[in-house]
């Protein structure tokens, strides 16, 4: 059960809806609980005309056995966050929802990504190349090279730290 947010205004209860960036940041959230990665849970919703077009998680490839399952190369030779990403089997959040799209023929050109982590660089290049006008994220990641090719590209950029109560 999803707790309501009630607000006491004069003697009255009215209660609160969250906005949309909320809305689609906390479903961002829920998608990100199917992550089979081990060193981070990311999720990803592609949104326009507040119609969620596609979702995506962090994880090995279709078919492919998953780091829950294998183990984590990354994890084992200690290589930092935001670096080495070829040694990563996992295919990112960010690329698991815009290649949904893709797979199931639904353009995302003009949509608003909501993703629980920074676009590292290699999502970011994805982003612009399938035309989303908007990118809301929640984590700050170390590879900052990927808002600087977004902010480049012109992609609309939110910052909305991550928030339990949200």
């Amino acid at each position: 059960m999803v707790d309501v947010k009630v607000k006491k205004d004069a003697g009255t209860s009215k209660k609160l809806r969250p906005d949309l960036d909320t809305y689609f940041m906390n479903i961002a959230k829920v998608v990100a609980k199917r992550s089979t990665c081990l060193r981070q849970n990311v999720g990803a919703v592609i949104v326009k005309d507040k119609r969620i077009l596609s979702t995506g998680y962090n994880g090995a490839p279709t078919s492919l056995p998953h780091c829950l399952d294998i183990g984590c190369l990354r994890e084992e030779l200690n290589v930092a966050s935001g670096e080495r990403h070829e040694l990563c089997r996992a295919v990112h959040a960010e690329q698991n929802a815009i290649i949904q799209a893709a797979v199931h023929g639904v353009s995302i050109v003009g949509g608003t990504l909501y993703t629980t982590h920074q676009p590292c660089i290699m999502c970011a290049k994805m982003i612009i190349n399938a035309k989303i006008k908007k990118v809301v994220y929640g984590k700050m990641y170390a590879d900052e090279k990927g808002l600087e090719f977004l902010k480049q590209a012109n992609v609309e950029l939110v910052y909305r730290p991550s928030n339990e109560e949200d």
